[in-house]
């Protein structure tokens, strides 16, 4: 585990016990921060990032400009938990599918066998609209840098099933590219209570 999800962790647990069972009205915005001369608390951002989809197009920071988005990381030949993952994906993305506010992106981590037309192929048997959920495929240290930012979990591991360690998150981003919530992408449970953050995301962003 990075010193940087280990810090998340810790701000998650500490979040959590203040919150205990009751349904906060905003969400914490997550991760380090760091405190400027003046003094003002500055949040840490995903970074600019540049990928290709299932269609071959572009996909950057400008893609999401205006939205809010959810992150996860796979593999299309994933032997564990991915299937669970995208089935629970597509539940949250058949209730926002409507919703041209909320994206979603993926990324593979097998950037070797998992190429555009693997990707499209893939949506396809999904029977998603690129429009609204991108998968992601691009430069190796690229992919694998960014799933830090997400606080999540994306490795090559010759012992894991299928050779990739990966998390299992569902992980929500805000207009300006702050982490607002995860979800074990596994647990329907979990995912029921993430798509409430999500929805509690976009009355707070679009007042």
């Amino acid at each position: 585990m990075t010193h940087k999800n280990f810090l998340f962790l810790l701000l998650i647990a500490g979040f959590s016990a203040c919150v205990g069972s009751s349904k906060p009205k905003t969400l914490p915005i997550l991760g380090e921060r760091d405190i400027s001369p003046a003094g003002d608390t500055i949040y840490r951002r995903v970074p600019d990032f540049q990928f290709v989809d299932q269609d071959s197009q572009v996909v950057n920071n400008a893609t999401f400009a205006g939205k809010i988005y959810v992150v996860d990381f796979f593999f299309i030949h994933c032997p564990t938990i991915c299937p669970k993952v995208k089935a629970n994906g597509l539940r949250l993305y058949e209730k926002f599918k409507n919703d041209d506010r909320v994206l979603m992106l993926s990324h593979s981590i097998d950037v070797k066998n998992d190429t555009v037309a693997a990707l499209k192929h893939h949506a396809q048997k999904l029977g998603i609209e690129t429009k609204k959920w991108h998968l992601v495929t691009g430069n190796h240290d690229a992919i694998y840098g960014i799933a830090d930012d997400y606080f999540s979990v994306a490795q090559e591991d010759p012992s894991s099933p299928g050779g990739f360690d990966h998390s299992g998150r569902l992980i929500l981003v805000d207009q300006n590219r702050h982490v607002r919530s995860f979800c074990d992408g596994t647990d329907a449970e979990d995912v029921d209570r993430f798509m409430e953050d999500v929805s509690l995301l976009l009355a707070e962003q679009y007042k």
